[in-house]
C-alpha cells in the first residue's frame, strides 16, 4: 500500500493540469505554505544574486514540484543572469504539498530579487506527452522574441489560447520592478525528451540581447 501510494504522489507532483487538487491550493501566500511545512526538510531556497544584471531567472515550482524545471532555470541563467529557485525535496507529494500558485507566490527573498530587475523569466513545467511551450507573461516585447528563438529550433509555442496566460499583475513573473515578465511553461515531454541545453541557449541568447545587458558586456571586455 505504501509503494502505491507514494508512486501515486510522485506522479502528482510531475503533472500540471487543471483540476488537480491538493493542501498547496489552500495557501493563500507563502507565509501560509512555510507554517505548513519546514524549510531545509520539505523545501529548498537558492538565491544566485548578480548584481550587474537586471535580469532574473526563477524556478518558483522547481526541485521534485515540477521536474527538471531548477536545471532549466540553472542552465538559463548560467553565470550571467540572476538565478532563484524554490525547490520541493520531500519524497512524494511535492506537487500537492508545496505548489503555491503563481499569483499567490510572494516568498520574501523572491521578491527582494526582482525588486532589483527590470527582466523576469519564470520556468514553469506542465504536463503533456507532446513537447510544446505555452508562454504568458505581461512582457509584450520580451515574450515573442523569446517565441520566435524556441520556434527557430522547431519547438511547437503557443503564445495565446491556452490556460496559462499569466497576465494577473501579481504573478510572479510580473513582480519585477517594471510590473512586467515572461512566464515559459514546458510540458513533461519537452522537458523529459526535447532538446533541453538548445532551449537554454536560444532563451539566454535573446536575454543577452537586451540594452543593459549588452551594455555590461561591452563594459566587461
Amino acid at each position: 500500500m505504501t509503494k502505491a501510494y507514494n508512486a501515486i504522489q510522485k506522479i502528482v507532483s510531475d503533472h500540471r493540469v487543471s483540476g488537480m487538487n491538493g493542501l498547496a491550493d489552500s495557501y493563500r501566500g507563502f507565509a501560509d505554505l512555510a507554517n505548513a511545512h519546514a524549510e531545509g526538510a520539505d523545501y529548498r531556497v537558492h538565491i544566485r544574486p548578480i548584481v550587474s544584471s537586471s535580469i532574473a531567472v526563477i524556478a518558483p515550482h522547481g526541485g521534485r514540484i515540477e521536474q527538471y524545471t531548477s536545471d532549466i532555470a540553472r542552465g538559463v541563467a548560467g553565470g550571467d543572469f540572476n538565478l532563484y529557485l524554490f525547490e520541493g525535496i520531500r519524497q512524494a507529494g511535492n506537487y500537492a504539498t508545496l505548489h503555491l500558485t503563481s499569483h499567490r507566490f510572494d516568498e520574501p527573498r523572491c521578491l527582494s530579487l526582482l525588486s532589483k530587475c527590470d527582466h523576469v523569466v519564470a520556468i514553469h513545467g506542465c504536463g503533456g506527452d507532446d513537447q510544446r511551450v505555452l508562454l504568458g507573461g505581461l512582457d509584450e516585447a520580451l515574450k515573442p522574441a523569446v517565441g520566435q528563438a524556441l520556434a527557430a529550433l522547431g519547438v511547437e509555442v503557443r503564445s495565446d489560447g491556452h490556460q496559462f496566460s499569466a497576465t494577473d499583475p501579481k504573478n510572479i513573473c510580473n513582480r519585477g520592478r517594471r510590473g512586467v515578465g515572461v512566464q515559459v511553461e514546458m510540458t513533461m515531454g519537452l522537458r523529459r525528451h526535447g532538446p533541453r541545453d538548445a532551449i537554454c541557449a536560444v532563451i539566454r541568447s535573446v536575454l543577452l540581447t537586451l540594452p543593459h545587458e549588452r551594455q555590461r558586456g561591452v563594459q566587461s571586455q
